[in-house]
């Protein structure tokens, strides 16, 4: 299996060329990372029994390394330490609507990788991983919060991967229509998908008096 980067591409393996529109694929290490960070979740595929399972967790990336997490008690994580594992991302941008129903489509950015799964079991380092994924999805708030305990620590799994075997697949731009069914009175376009974070809505239980705190208010666009 070949890992190598050259210019930050990462070179295709078996598993990750594209066989289908491969105009549409990147190994641009960038171009991933991009993909990769723009939303938290991905799915996961593991065997479990012999079976695929695909299940939804939250990701996040540091530096050439994915990382995901669980219940230490999870028959999927616990199966997969050390075992091979798929991780997807996938962003829905636009419905594309053609004039025909075989041409309709959709604008997606994606990504998927392919690797082992590791543990992170040194507590210090996976303490470390917990506050980097708070700071992930919403910087400045890890100060905030009250120390995790020795037990939650313990009752969460961490995993990784490295993104070496791995792809980008994107769609953009309008329909592709059959030349002919140009002429055609039908209406044709892009309905585009956006997704942007909402109004901050307080916990009831709030004491009184608690202000919306400034890095929770800088993630409204």
């Amino acid at each position: 299996m070949a890992t190598d980067q050259i210019d930050g591409q990462l070179m295709p393996t078996e598993r990750t060329k594209l066989r289908r529109n491969y105009e549409r694929g990147s190994f641009d290490r960038e171009a991933l990372n991009e993909i990769l960070d723009a939303s938290p979740l991905c799915h996961v595929g593991y065997i479990l029994d012999g079976r695929p399972a695909v299940l939804p967790t939250l990701h996040w990336r540091e530096g050439e390394h994915i990382y995901w997490h669980g219940s230490s008690a999870s028959r999927a994580l616990k199966n997969s330490v050390d075992a091979d594992v798929c991780l997807t991302v996938t962003h829905l941008d636009g419905l594309v609507l053609a004039r025909s129903a075989f041409h309709h489509s959709v604008n997606f950015r994606s990504v998927i990788i392919y690797g082992k799964a590791t543990k992170i079991i040194d507590p210090d380092i996976k303490a470390k991983k917990f506050e980097n994924m708070v700071e992930k999805f919403a910087p400045g708030r890890w100060p905030a919060l009250r120390p995790m305990t020795a037990k939650e620590v313990k009752a969460t799994m961490i995993l990784s991967m490295p993104i070496e075997e791995a792809s980008a697949k994107v769609r953009t731009g309008g329909p592709i229509d059959d030349e002919e069914d140009y002429d055609l009175p039908i209406w044709a376009g892009v309905v585009p998908i956006n997704s942007v974070m909402g109004e901050p809505q307080p916990d009831p239980r709030n004491m009184a008096g608690l202000e919306t705190p400034e890095h929770v208010l800088k993630l409204l666009p």
